[in-house]
C-alpha cells in the first residue's frame, strides 16, 4: 500500500511539473507584454483630439504629450499617492505645464458601483479636453474608463466601447483573472448606459 501511495505521489508531482512547464511560456509572454506596455507608455487615442489613454507617464512623457496632443487634463486612476515619487513628479509636471490633474481611485480587481461609474463619467465629461487617462499599465482600469467614456459620453456602440478592454491594450478579458472585475463592471452597467445587456 505505501508503494502505491508513493507511486501516485510521484505521478502527481510529474503532472504538476508538466503543468508548470506548460504555463511558463504564457507567464513569460504575459510578463514581457506587461513590461513592454510600461516601457512604451501603452499610449493610444480613444477619440483623437478628445481622449487619450496610457500607462503611467513620466514627467518627460507628459511634456511630450502636451506638446504633441495639447493635453489639458490628466485623470489618474491610481488615486492620490502623495509622497510616492511617480505621483509627485506627475503632479509637479502637470502644475508646471498648467494641466489640470484629477485623481480618481480605482482598483483593477474591484468592480465599480454605478455611483462610482457615474462620478467618473461626470469627471471625464466636464474636464477640459483633450484628456489623458492613465493607470499603471494602461490596460485594465484605463480600459474600463475609456469604455465608459465611449458608451456614456460619445454614445458609441457597445462593441466599440468594449473594444477598449482588449488584449490590444494589454487587458486579458478572462474570467479567472482579477482584472475581469472591469469586464463584469461594464456588463452590469450596460442597462444604465443604454446598451443591450449581452
Amino acid at each position: 500500500m505505501p508503494k502505491t501511495s508513493s507511486s501516485l505521489s510521484g505521478r502527481l508531482c510529474s503532472i504538476g511539473r508538466g503543468v508548470l512547464w506548460a504555463l511558463a511560456p504564457f507567464a513569460l509572454i504575459a510578463g514581457g507584454f506587461y513590461a513592454h506596455m510600461l516601457w512604451t507608455t501603452n499610449f493610444h487615442p480613444v477619440i483623437a483630439g478628445q481622449v487619450y489613454r496610457s500607462s503611467q507617464p513620466s514627467a518627460a512623457t507628459i511634456a511630450e504629450l502636451q506638446k504633441q496632443y495639447g493635453i489639458k487634463t490628466i485623470i489618474n486612476l491610481r488615486g492620490d499617492n502623495s509622497g510616492r515619487s511617480w505621483y509627485d513628479r506627475e503632479v509637479a509636471q502637470a502644475k508646471e505645464l498648467n494641466i489640470n490633474h484629477i485623481d480618481f481611485k480605482m482598483s483593477a480587481s474591484r468592480e465599480l458601483t454605478q455611483g462610482q461609474a457615474a462620478q467618473l463619467v461626470e469627471i471625464m465629461r466636464d474636464a477640459p479636453k483633450p484628456l489623458l487617462i492613465h493607470c499603471q499599465a494602461g490596460a485594465d482600469r484605463t480600459g474600463l474608463a475609456s469604455a465608459l467614456y465611449l458608451a456614456a459620453i460619445a454614445k458609441t456602440g457597445e462593441a466599440t466601447a468594449e473594444g477598449q478592454m482588449s488584449i490590444m491594450y494589454g487587458h486579458l478579458p478572462l474570467s479567472f483573472t482579477s482584472a475581469y472585475a472591469m469586464d463584469r463592471t461594464f456588463e452590469k452597467l450596460e442597462p444604465w448606459l443604454g446598451l443591450s445587456s449581452s
